[in-house]
């Protein structure tokens, strides 16, 4: 793998996705480095970026998540840090992006691949492609009707295929 763009201040707020840690106590000084026109404010620190906002997820070019306790809700202003070497580039055909399913909640989502190396791993186009096929299969017990398989089983099945190759779900269907 190619050594990733290093990122800091000036910009990684640019085409990133990053997983920022929730921060229960960080007082903001009263001059943060920079305010947003949707009021979120940073205040970067030599290692990384503290940003409080009410929204996380797509923020302009970016694909932040907040990495968080179960009693989040949008719109709630919540703090988040990331470190710098936190932030990957989106616009990277780099395979850096896993994709990982929590099949209790029925949601797929994208992950960086700085904490796990086992996946198969995609640039953030692909990784998204997948994610909206899966979370689609995920929704729906429809279309698991035409199988004589345990419709859950049969899910996590053609899922777990899906991410571990590069075989359309057409096909791995068809070997069921």
């Amino acid at each position: 793998m190619a050594a990733l763009k290093k990122y800091g201040p000036h910009n990684f707020f640019k085409y990133t996705f990053c997983e920022f840690e929730h921060v229960e106590v960080f007082n903001f000084p009263k001059t943060t480095n920079y305010k947003s026109k949707s009021e979120s404010e940073y205040y970067y620190t030599a290692n990384g970026v503290y940003r409080k906002s009410n929204h996380w997820g797509r923020v302009a070019t970016c694909r932040w998540k907040l990495l968080k306790n179960t009693s989040y809700k949008n719109q709630k202003i919540v703090i988040g840090f990331a470190k710098w070497t936190d932030f990957i580039p989106i616009q990277s055909s780099e395979n850096i992006f896993f994709i990982e399913v929590d099949y209790e909640k029925s949601k797929a989502k994208i992950t960086s691949n700085t904490k796990e190396l086992r996946f198969k791993l995609y640039n953030y186009a692909e990784a998204q492609r997948k994610v909206k096929e899966i979370n689609k299969l995920l929704k729906s017990d429809k279309w698991t009707q035409y199988y004589n398989y345990n419709p859950d089983l049969l899910k996590k099945e053609l899922i777990d295929t899906y991410i571990n190759s590069d075989k359309s779900i057409a096909s791995i269907k068809k070997n069921f």
